[in-house]
């Protein structure tokens, strides 16, 4: 099975990465599984019903979300009625939505996504560790491939997550920082890992927003509104060759493509 994830999709500018993009990526390397980190989607912050249902169209099989994922409140219910639109599965327990899902890919075969949210230097939340220690417990005998976005802040975390979960899940896979980093791998009991699949959307920018804003708060301390760029629209992502039988990686690779 080949397993895409797409790095966090950035305003209309990242939408517009994927819907022209990933048609053909699916073609070209045959991706029977798509996922996709769309906390971003709407101007940077958070996700609407119409972003989320854009990005389906466009072929997403599962959308992940992270610290921005309620930032938009017409979304809320829609994370309850959408099974396919997660929110970190740390997050209270009475936040809407859902934190994993389970989705059969083709006969036989059920990928499992479970969307964790680190706690170094980011908003309060439950363990990430021991949340994904009682998913996976649950979802014994409920999927054959385990797919999860650790959506953090702090390179050491994810990569203490990997570790955590290598041999338990075909892939471990981060987000949030927006810049994609070189260190993919197959750790040494077959789980595939990245620490960050980096940002789909405007590269002419600082992580999205518009230069001269960002700037202005950075050299002289005045804060003025950013606003999301968009010029040289990318897709930052990463595909996963897994074996069906196992549930481990045998190969991950790193994507960054220009529209």
């Amino acid at each position: 099975m080949n397993l895409l994830f797409i790095g966090d999709i950035f305003g209309e500018a990242g939408r517009l990465a994927v819907r022209t993009l990933l048609p053909d990526l699916k073609k070209e390397r045959r991706l029977d599984f798509v996922v996709a980190n769309g906390e971003n989607v709407a101007h940077g912050k958070g996700i609407t019903p119409k972003g989320a249902e854009q990005l389906f169209a466009a072929g997403v099989d599962v959308i992940t979300t992270g610290n921005h994922a309620f930032d938009q409140a017409d979304s809320l219910d829609y994370f309850r009625r959408q099974s396919r639109l997660l929110r970190p599965e740390n997050y209270p327990g009475g936040s809407p939505g859902k934190g994993h899902a389970v989705a059969e890919v083709y006969a036989g075969i059920r990928v499992a996504v479970v969307n964790l949210i680190g706690r170094i230097h980011m908003e309060p939340a439950d363990c990430p560790f021991a949340a994904v220690d009682r998913v996976l417990a649950d979802l014994q005998g409920k999927a054959d491939i385990i797919f999860v976005d650790m959506h953090a802040e702090a390179t050491s975390e994810t990569r203490a997550m990997g570790w955590h979960l290598d041999g338990r899940v075909a892939a471990v896979l981060g987000s949030h920082t927006h810049v994609q980093t070189a260190d993919e791998e197959i750790l040494p009991q077959g789980t595939a890992y990245l620490t960050d699949v980096g940002m789909t959307g405007p590269y002419r920018s600082v992580i999205g927003m518009k230069v001269d804003n960002v700037l202005r708060k950075f050299r002289f301390g005045i804060k003025s509104r950013f606003e999301p760029a968009d010029g040289d629209p990318r897709l930052c992502a990463a595909v996963v060759e897994i074996e069906e039988s196992t549930g481990l990686a045998r190969k991950i690779e790193r994507l960054q493509v220009r529209l």
